[in-house]
C-alpha cells in the first residue's frame, strides 16, 4: 500500500561528452597517393583539397592526424580503410590513439 506522504527521489544525470581518439594515418612506400586520398574522401568525408594536404603530410611526415572521433566511430572507420586498403593490395596503415 503506497502512501501519500511517499518522497520523491531527485536524481540528476550529468550527460558527459564521450572521450576522443584520433585516428593516425601511417606512410609506407607502396599505398598509392591516390588511393589515400580516396580513402580520406570516402571514409572520412574530406573535401578533395584537404584530402591532397593531409595526404602530403602523411608523406612528408610520416604520419598525421586524420580526424578525431568517439571511439566506436574511429575504429570502425579504421576497420573501414583497412579493409578497403586488403582488398586493392596494399599494405596500408592506420592507429586509434587516445586524444
Amino acid at each position: 500500500m503506497a502512501t501519500k506522504d511517499a518522497t520523491k527521489e531527485k536524481t540528476r544525470s550529468k550527460i558527459k561528452e564521450p572521450r576522443q581518439f584520433n585516428v593516425v594515418m601511417h606512410n609506407d612506400d607502396f599505398t598509392t597517393m591516390e588511393f589515400v586520398v580516396e580513402v580520406l574522401v570516402d571514409i572520412f568525408h574530406k573535401d578533395e583539397v584537404t584530402a591532397q594536404a593531409i595526404m602530403l603530410n602523411v608523406h612528408k611526415k610520416g604520419k598525421a592526424v586524420v580526424g578525431k572521433y568517439p571511439y566506436d566511430i574511429a575504429v570502425t572507420k579504421v576497420t573501414s580503410a583497412l579493409n578497403r586498403a586488403k582488398r586493392e593490395g596494399y599494405p596500408f596503415r592506420m592507429t586509434v590513439e587516445e586524444a
